[in-house]
């Protein structure tokens, strides 16, 4: 089973709009056991579009398409769609009432040509009812491809995908199971890890395709597994990731796309009954963001001191001018300063504190950028490290972030 994307419209090609609807789309028909081979996005040029669905026909078994379904002139999706199918264009019965329900019933106000226009839809289409919107889907056949078209509005796109694409899809094709499985590392670099589990890598089943997909500080190996058998794919996949634990077990911290740091700390934290606090210069509240994004937080979450200015260090947090002035701003001294001060004012278990340039200028000390030195006050003393996350800025602050979380999840599993 091969599928292909297409979104329409110039809006996207100019960056006017992020395209989230092919992601959603991809999604929903892995699930399925349909892999996409292709996603695509292709302007509103009637001859653009024709060329487009030439040679996509009998390539891939199914091609989405959203957008150019409105009601203005530039939407030219239905009508390109009925002169590639040597068809015309006909009033849906069911479309129409549906429209003008929506137009005079829920706008109050009357309907005009151009909202009957709405109701248009290729004659051998199979119409894909939307309850939410006023643009229908269109479920149209040729020859050995599917073309099913969307509108590109994004909750109209899910609400059609769920609810009318995805059924007929599982009705009409026989699909194999495509089973993944993503497990999160932290701390180990990718070409570190790549060399760590080469030879599991190399002993993988042929069924099993395996992904790295780094970020900063972090790298997730997502396992695929395609076949016929769901419940064999499944076994396998647990397998190999007891294998994988056997090799990297420190490293790893969670699994799919839920579990990332921030959930499994949180998880962590809650369920031994501990707190946490932060004093943030460099990182600049973001590990405060990242930590309150998870439901729940506040059971063991109790606040952020963002100490940005060096002022704000001695007046907020109580560290005297003379220790900055003696060890500078960005040091393992004021770093564990920060952490015990936070752990202080916060009354917690366990305070992080960040320190550092990153860049694009030095500021206020004399450490290189990229320089970040994260300290962790614990109930049985402070730890430092120190640490040269290079450049760009944001990269720097990612970094930061990601390592400080890692450094308190493995030393609270220590204990």
């Amino acid at each position: 089973m091969k599928a292909a994307i297409v979104t329409i419209g110039d809006e996207i090609l100019i960056g006017q709009i992020v395209d989230t609807n092919s992601a959603f789309i991809a999604k929903s028909l892995d699930k399925i056991g349909i892999g996409v081979y292709e996603m695509l996005s292709i302007s509103d040029e009637k001859q653009h579009i024709l060329t487009t669905f030439s040679r996509l026909q009998n390539n891939f078994d199914v091609v989405i398409l959203t957008g150019g379904l409105g009601p203005t002139k530039d939407d030219i999706t239905k009508k390109t769609l009925a002169e590639y199918l040597d068809d015309e264009l006909v009033s849906d019965a069911n479309v129409l009432a549906h429209v003008t329900e929506l137009i005079e019933g829920y706008f109050k106000r009357p309907i005009t040509q151009i909202n009957k226009d709405q109701a248009l839809v290729p004659s051998k289409a199979q119409v894909l009812f939307n309850k939410v919107g006023t643009a229908p889907g269109m479920w149209m056949e040729k020859e050995n491809t599917v073309f099913i078209s969307l509108p590109g509005v994004p909750f109209e796109m899910k609400y059609l995908m769920e609810n009318e694409v995805i059924p007929k899809l599982i009705q009409k094709f026989n699909r194999p199971y495509i089973v993944h499985k993503t497990i999160r590392t932290y701390g180990i670099g990718e070409s570190l890890l790549a060399e760590q589990i080469e030879s599991w890598e190399d002993n993988l089943p042929e069924f099993i395709k395996l992904a790295y997909l780094p970020s900063p500080g972090q790298v997730r190996l997502r396992l695929s597994a395609r076949g016929n058998n769901e419940n064999q794919l499944l076994e396998e996949l647990d397998n190999q990731v007891e294998k994988l634990r056997e090799i990297i077990g420190d490293a790893i911290v969670g699994f799919d796309d839920g579990e990332s740091i921030e959930v499994v700390l949180g998880k962590l934290l809650k369920e031994k009954g501990l707190t946490l606090s932060t004093a943030e210069s460099c990182t600049g509240g973001k590990i405060a963001s990242v930590l309150t994004s998870v439901s729940g937080s506040s059971a063991y979450f109790k606040g952020s001191l963002v100490s940005y200015a060096t002022e704000a260090k001695v007046a907020i947090l109580g560290i005297s001018q003379e220790l900055i002035d003696k060890h500078s701003v960005v040091s393992v001294e004021v770093a564990e300063a920060m952490a015990l001060g936070a752990q202080k004012i916060m009354k917690t278990d366990y305070a992080l504190a960040t320190t550092g340039n990153a860049g694009p200028n030095k500021g206020d000390a004399d450490a290189e950028v990229g320089t970040v030195i994260i300290a962790l006050a614990t109930p049985n003393g402070v730890y430092t490290e120190e640490f040269n996350f290079g450049q760009p800025r944001e990269k720097v602050i990612d970094r930061a972030v990601t390592k400080a979380l890692e450094k308190i999840y493995k030393e609270i599993l220590k204990n």
